[in-house]
């Protein structure tokens, strides 16, 4: 039986295969049908009931006849496409769109197994299909949905897109256009963030834990997670599973997982590398929930190592559960209704206010031991290795939402899915500060350690972070300086400081540091109440300054007099504190030494709102609350739009596919240049190519005098030094001399000649895991050699393109210097949201640069227009970018579909 519709063996396109997390945290696998799947689909008709396949069917069907069949299972991945969902073996889902022939529009349904009903996989299905149907040029989804079946009319409605419905005959008629709206992104953003969420919970908060590899020998791994769990007192049962005994720890020991009587929430696996892929096979069989890989020996160890980890985790994920590692300290949850400590980390912090990701599994170690010397309460940890499937965007997921968690703490060491760190990261950030110190900032990781993805320039990740509001700090310790002071501290309302104490060589101290950090003084000078002073006074002096309207945060110095015990005015500092609206920290000396936090109690027993951070020297307490300043600042400002600009994609799009179609990439000629900005609305000097000094002139006369001719040849461009730039030839004389005097045979640009202002550089450059990063900077060579340059990921908003003007350290060359008139710094902002709407519709734009762009007053300048670009480069090529829209998929480090 043959379809002559369908090619013998049609291929699906690459990128169509995707793990997902369904809406109760667990995973499915998702891929296109294949001939192969018949039995899968008899299979998930058999189990699905009367009800569920006349919903489907519209008929008491309860089996596909071969000729149905047939068509089911082959398909075109064209016109004809279908996904089936599985979970291990089983096939549990089908979807598929059917276009109608010669139209734009296709008929689309779904079919999943009624023990899987509820687990948001027919909004899964409908997102591949969809994507996969606008790539192959659909435009509309048909859906005829009986009037009893609720719960797919719902699936249709809630996602997003603007459905029309209408009723006939028991049957509800549904059309909707299926592009990516805000409404359905934000829909699909919604739907990830909650599954996501979910399934690391099921992580965090099992019922019960089975540590396979436990053993007696101290010196094993496997004795000290299942110590380290007994230890912490975790609220559900423990299974040592060890073929070997019959206790370990003198707890009960079972010879497999598949073994243990009860269910099994979470598995942690202390197994040398070779035992890990078994074991794993046994957990899905005993239907557990989640893993946590500590055994190493995998992807950091090289291309083997690499390639045994992905397929032990795409085995775990086709079967339902996510994994911690491999190569990983493990995780903590400090909830007592929890108490889990499944990891290697021996003492592990209070219950606190943070959420701590670290990718090293022996700094984690040493991590959680400094934040219990310190008394930092945590609400969870995880420590992800390799990151071979959870990772710190699943971290954020989780902490988006989760009540006992207001500060999140990151140590990161390489990036996975930048894009989606910026999306997360940005969203979170304006609830819940993210706090961040990267490693590797000028020494990279060794390819493969630990996990470790794209190595990312350094300039990319301080884009990402400033455009994502994310606290960056340099080291470990100001990660907990910062991470204290948020979670105990109101955020201040501004950056004036006070400071009072009873130290006058430590409160100039302090005040070199304020200023230092970009913070002000709100007084000229700290207020010294002397070494000798009672507390009373300590009080009156901290009082009046949290009173003081002119001051939005108060740094308190305190020296221990020999006459004086230090306790009073540490409770001096707890009590106003307590009441306060504003952070106040600390540089508190104390007899007992240095606390780093002066705790305030709350029912619960832990450090409540109102403990004051103390820090050993007055920089660091000074450093810690400018940080917290920045993000405080960054989160009053608006979040900014991308504004609706008046373009024309479609021909930029023909400009970008006709250079592309003789394959590979290329530099862009200055005529297809021209246009491809011109759909943009870039505001261009006229200019015209000429290839003697005869054509010059005729092209000067066309353009108009004063003119300018440049060379075309590449060593000679942006060369005014060398001889490649010719500056106001006024007549034909001029032209023809100055042709002569650049010292190359190529070809010369014409161009007319800018009025005078100040010369500015746009820069598009891609990077292979971020996307497109936007530059900008004021021209000149000393700009160059300094590196003074703003940079932002995409999209851009309306407020990232006023930063970026702003930002620079030669800003004020454009803002009146010396007198001299500002530009029209507006036009500048316009010009970057252009280049950057360009730069994520046409990822083919590999390389952009406008230089130099000039610019000059806002009133009419250079024939009524304020900014020009004098010289443009544009490179395209095959996209390499990671782009994130689209339908959910997990990725993972060691598999990044």
């Amino acid at each position: 039986m043959t379809d002559p519709t369908v090619p013998e063996h049609p291929v699906p396109p690459p990128g169509w295969e995707a793990d997902v997390v369904a809406a109760d945290g667990g995973t499915v696998h998702l891929r296109p049908i294949t001939p192969e799947d018949a039995d899968g689909i008899q299979g998930l008709m058999e189990r699905s009931s009367d009800q569920t396949r006349y919903y489907r069917f519209f008929g008491p069907m309860k089996r596909l006849s071969d000729k149905d069949l047939y068509r089911f299972t082959h398909v075109d991945h064209d016109h004809r496409v279908a996904f089936v969902v599985l979970l291990g073996d089983e096939l549990i889902g089908v979807g598929r769109y059917d276009r109608y022939p010669g139209t734009d529009d296709a008929e689309v349904a779904f079919l999943v197994e009624d023990a899987h009903q509820r687990r948001g996989l027919g909004s899964v299905l409908l997102e591949h299909l969809a994507a996969a149907a606008r790539e192959r040029g659909i435009t509309r989804f048909v859906a005829e949905v009986l009037s009893q079946n609720t719960g797919m009319v719902r699936v249709f409605l809630d996602a997003g897109y603007e459905a029309r419905r209408s009723y006939e005959d028991g049957v509800v008629h549904l059309t909707f256009p299926i592009a990516p709206t805000e409404q359905a992104l934000a829909v699909t953003y919604e739907r990830e963030q909650r599954s996501e969420s979910r399934s690391i919970g099921r992580l965090l908060t099992p019922q019960s834990v089975a540590v396979v590899g436990a053993s007696n020998d101290s010196t094993k791994i496997g004795h000290a997670v299942l110590r380290n769990l007994l230890d912490a007192g975790f609220a559900g049962p423990i299974y040592p599973v060890n073929p070997a005994v019959r206790h370990v720890a003198g707890v009960p020991a079972h010879a497999s997982i598949e073994d243990i009587p009860d269910d099994v929430d979470l598995a942690v696996l202390a197994v040398p590398a070779t035992e890990v892929p078994g074991v794993v096979e046994a957990c899905r069989r005993k239907r557990v929930k989640g893993l946590v890989v500590i055994s190493g020996g995998f992807g950091e160890t090289g291309p083997e190592g690499l390639a045994a980890e992905r397929d032990f985790v795409v085995a775990a994920r086709a079967s339902g559960m996510r994994v911690v590692g491999p190569n990983c300290l493990g995780l903590v949850n400090t909830d007592p209704a929890v108490s889990l400590n499944a990891s290697l980390a021996p003492r592990v912090p209070g219950r606190g206010r943070m959420g701590f990701f670290a990718q090293s599994g022996a700094l984690g170690v040493m991590l959680l031991e400094r934040a219990s010397n310190r008394g930092i309460g945590l609400s969870s940890f995880v420590s992800a290795g390799n990151r071979a499937d959870v990772s710190g965007n699943d971290m954020l997921q989780y902490w988006a939402t989760d009540p006992g968690t207001e500060v999140v703490l990151l140590h990161l060491e390489s990036f996975g899915n930048p894009r989606k760190f910026a999306r997360l990261a940005r969203r979170v950030g304006r609830d819940k500060p993210v706090v961040a110190v990267k490693s590797g900032r000028h020494v990279g990781m060794t390819a493969g350690l630990a996990g470790t993805s794209v190595t990312v320039p350094e300039e990319s990740v301080a884009a990402l972070f400033a455009s994502a509001g994310v606290i960056r700090v340099q080291t470990l310790a100001e990660l907990f300086d910062v991470g204290t002071l948020l979670a105990h501290q109101p955020l201040p309302a501004g950056s004036r400081v006070a400071i009072v104490g009873n130290s006058t060589a430590v409160g100039v101290l302090v005040a070199d540091a304020v200023l230092e950090q970009g913070l002000q003084l709100a007084h000229e000078r700290p207020v010294d109440i002397g070494t000798g002073a009672p507390p009373d006074e300590f009080r009156a002096a901290l009082q009046a300054a949290v009173d003081d309207d002119a001051v939005d945060a108060v740094i308190a110095v305190y020296l221990p007099a020999l006459a004086h015990e230090t306790e009073p005015f540490g409770r001096v500092l707890r009590e106003i504190s307590a009441g306060a609206t504003k952070p106040l920290v600390a540089n508190y000396l104390s007899t007992d030494g240095i606390p780093d936090v002066l705790v305030v109690r709350g029912e619960d027993g832990m450090p409540a709102r109102g403990s004051v951070p103390s820090f050993s020297t007055p920089e660091r307490a000074v450093i810690a609350l400018a940080r917290v300043a920045e993000y405080a600042a960054w989160r009053r400002r608006p979040a900014g739009e991308v504004p609706e600009l008046d373009v024309d994609e479609a021909a930029a799009r023909a400009v970008v596919d006709g250079a592309l179609a003789e394959g590979g990439g290329r530099e862009l000629t200055d005529e297809e240049v021209i246009a491809l900005l011109g759909a943009y609305g870039v505001p261009l000097l006229r200019s015209r190519r000429a290839e003697d000094a005869e054509a010059a002139v005729a092209a000067a006369e066309e353009v108009g005098y004063p003119v300018v001719l440049k060379s075309t040849a590449p060593w000679l461009r942006h060369r005014a030094d060398l001889g490649g730039t010719r500056l106001d030839l006024r007549d034909a004389d001029d032209v023809r001399a100055g042709f002569e005097a650049i010292p190359s045979d190529d070809p010369v640009i014409v161009q007319e000649m800018a009025a005078p202002g100040v010369p500015t550089v746009v820069e598009v450059v891609d990077d292979p895991s971020f996307g497109a990063l936007v530059s900008f900077g004021v021209g000149g060579v000393a700009t160059d050699l300094l590196g003074d340059r703003a940079f932002r990921t995409l999209p851009l908003t309306d407020t990232d393109a006023r930063e970026m003007v702003r930002e620079p350290r030669a800003w004020p060359l454009l803002d009146g210097y010396r007198g001299s008139e500002p530009v029209d710094v507006a036009a500048l902002e316009d010009l970057l949201l252009r280049i950057a709407r360009l730069a994520d519709d046409l990822p083919e734009v590999l390389a952009l640069s406008l230089e130099p762009v000039i610019v000059g007053p806002s009133k009419p300048w250079h024939g009524g227009r304020s900014l020009v670009v004098a010289g443009a480069a544009v490179r395209v090529g095959p996209p390499t970018a990671r782009v994130d829209p689209g339908p959910r998929r997990m990725f993972s480090a060691a598999d990044p579909r």
